[in-house]
């Protein structure tokens, strides 16, 4: 899965979707897209360190901080898969939602197997949108601290399962505040289930015009 990023800040505005309440917080996503126009967000890597937009709860308040996509580990990129985390696991394992966050996006691309067509997805013509993530501190071998995060997946609606099996769990705008604030516990990663799957009939998949440079990331 390749997730692109607020490509148009024309959309921030829906209502449905991540919309926080403090200007400060979308005044910054709106400043990361414009310097990042066109741009494809990737894992954050030793060699390309591109640090994406996290919005985080600080003592009660939504900010955005550059975060590193995927877990560090002594002080290097973690070697097992830690960009996605599956939504079962945190089910059965709730201690990893201890420290949570919401990646903001305007979609993402899968492959559709066998015909290997890329798609992209979104919301509602392009709106910015919040995937759930969860995340932990890092230090590389340079000794820099790092927020890391992993975007939750979760088993795709069967309208879109045919393009491809799971999706990122998506954050409606009223259940926002919760996912940053509240205990993390199983109850919270199956009350976000239940909010994502309200926005399920917003989502829709198209084929991508130009495959070029598409790879597969999830």
């Amino acid at each position: 899965m390749l997730t692109s990023i607020m490509r148009s800040t024309g959309s921030f505005t829906d209502d449905q979707l991540l919309s926080p309440s403090e200007e400060a917080v979308l005044e910054a996503l709106r400043s990361w897209g414009e310097r990042n126009a066109g741009e494809t967000l990737r894992p954050t890597g030793k060699n390309l360190r591109n640090l994406n937009p996290l919005v985080l709860d600080r003592e009660g308040e939504s900010i955005v901080e550059p975060a590193w996509w995927g877990f560090l580990v002594d002080g290097a990129p973690a070697r097992f898969p830690s960009i996605n985390t599956r939504s079962e696991r945190l089910q059965d394992r709730p201690g990893s939602l201890r420290s949570r966050a919401l990646v903001p996006a305007t979609g993402w691309y899968e492959m559709q197997k066998p015909s290997r067509t890329w798609h992209e997805f979104g919301v509602n013509g392009g709106a910015l949108f919040g995937m759930a993530a969860v995340t932990q501190r890092g230090r590389t071998a340079d000794g820099e601290w790092f927020t890391c995060y992993s975007i939750v997946m979760r088993p795709a609606p069967a309208h879109l399962a045919e393009v491809h099996d799971r999706m990122p769990v998506l954050i409606p705008t009223d259940f926002a505040r919760e996912w940053l604030t509240a205990q993390g516990d199983r109850e919270l990663i199956d009350e976000a289930l239940l909010a994502a799957a309200s926005l399920d009939d917003h989502v829709t998949a198209v084929p991508r015009a130009d495959d070029k440079g598409a790879e597969r990331l999830f």
